[in-house]
């Protein structure tokens, strides 16, 4: 069954997506997220003038030997970019396959686990009472896991906290800045204090328990704005909160690091988003430095590649807890519901609803219910790209804010 063609299709409806689409000469195709938030063009670029033409007349079925040629053979290994194109290779390869076999993707995977996959929520505010508002909408729509983000008294916009109120607006949130009609989009600077942020969290957490009980589990994102021991001291001071995660503590580069949080606090930790392969991992996974893998089927190398990573990470007793935000596609988020699915060791799902917009594209049959997801028993991945609807939204440049301390120091995140 060999691959006749290859498109890559870039749109923007409401945020930016990259999507490959392979078909094979019995007409079935599969699709494969390549969307790298900020950089996408360099992914499409990668995939149309270094991928595709690898492609065509390949056999679709080898999916193991596909991915090792396009990670081995470039010479030139890893990185988000080369992992993205990567991954939606695999990715489409696997939706191919299993409709072939008329089965789930996760049907070929091993089969179902769990009857569905716990998702967590993203409620955030520029104060305490904005907040609470925010977990109480979350709960209304149905989940049962949120992470909690707040603003910081006396600084202005915070990534992570979503700028507006009402529902269209807000997103729960869209991060990435567009330019006004006809200007050139910078990334926009927003000014940072770690200190006042170690001050300000453990009461957000007080009120939030206070509120809403023992019993909801809550998550929270560092977002790799604080030194080791700044993070170990934050963990500390949210033990009495029972935390389900603190995530991204510390630039994720630096595993060691990881070492001496662990020393200072029990709170469980997560972090990986920014990774994009199995050697990111090896130190914190062999030493048990973290408790939960943060990575995206989309930028770590696709199915294949994300399975044996958490295989590994089974071996130490670490769970899973794929990125799942909005710029991952609804063809990455199928691709990570049918792993939730069918691996052993699965945590949490992160899951930002996507807009009414992207999904005009993107045609999804996964749910969500009682606070879990499914990816549905639909044959292969269970969605599908509407070409049409996707040319009426042009791809339009957009960037994530970059953080400066109130020193005018630029703060590594």
């Amino acid at each position: 069954m060999r691959i006749v063609s290859a498109e890559v299709i870039v749109t923007s409806p409401g945020r930016n997506f990259v999507t490959l689409r392979l078909t094979t000469e019995d007409g079935v195709t599969g699709l494969g997220d390549a969307t790298l938030n900020g950089r996408e063009l360099a992914v499409q670029s990668y995939l149309e003038n270094h991928v595709a033409p690898l492609l065509l007349g390949s056999d679709a079925t080898r999916i193991e030997d596909t991915w090792q040629y396009l990670y081995r053979g470039a010479y030139w290994r890893r990185g988000p970019v080369t992992m993205a194109a990567v991954a939606a290779v695999d990715t489409a390869l696997w939706d191919i396959k299993a409709k072939c076999a008329g089965m789930p993707l996760y049907q070929l995977l091993g089969g179902a686990s769990r009857t569905g996959a716990l998702a967590y929520g993203h409620a955030s505010g520029r104060d305490i009472p904005e907040l609470l508002d925010s977990v109480r909408a979350h709960l209304e729509q149905g989940y049962r896991a949120i992470r909690v983000q707040s603003g910081i008294p006396g600084l202005g916009p915070v990534y992570g906290v979503a700028a507006g109120t009402d529902g269209a607006d807000r997103y729960d949130y869209e991060p990435a800045r567009r330019a006004a009609a006809g200007g050139i989009p910078l990334p926009v600077t927003e000014t940072w204090d770690t200190r006042a942020y170690l001050r300000h969290v453990p009461a957000v957490f007080e009120a939030v328990r206070a509120e809403f009980g023992p019993e909801l589990p809550l998550l929270h994102d560092g977002h790799h704005r604080m030194t080791p021991i700044q993070a170990a001291q934050l963990g500390k001071a949210l033990e009495p909160y029972d935390l389900f995660w603190l995530e991204d503590a510390t630039p994720a580069e630096d595993q060691a690091a990881l070492r001496l949080i662990r020393r200072h606090t029990t709170t469980p930790l997560a972090i990986g988003e920014v990774f994009n392969s199995v050697y990111d991992y090896t130190t914190l996974l062999s030493e048990r430095l973290i408790d939960y893998v943060r990575s995206a089927v989309t930028h770590t190398g696709g199915i294949t590649a994300m399975r044996k990573l958490l295989d590994l990470a089974d071996v130490f007793g670490i769970k899973s807890g794929m990125h799942g935000p909005t710029d991952i596609s609804p063809v990455g988020m199928a691709a990570a519901l049918h792993l939730d699915l069918a691996i052993h060791n699965f945590g949490i799902q992160e899951y930002m609803q996507h807009s009414d917009r992207t999904l005009e594209v993107f045609r999804t049959a996964f749910t969500f219910k009682d606070g879990l997801l499914h990816p549905s028993d639909t044959p292969g991945l269970g969605v599908d790209l509407d070409t049409e609807a996707a040319a009426h939204h042009p791809y339009e440049p957009a960037y994530l804010p970059v953080n400066r301390l109130t020193d005018g120091t630029m703060h590594d995140w």
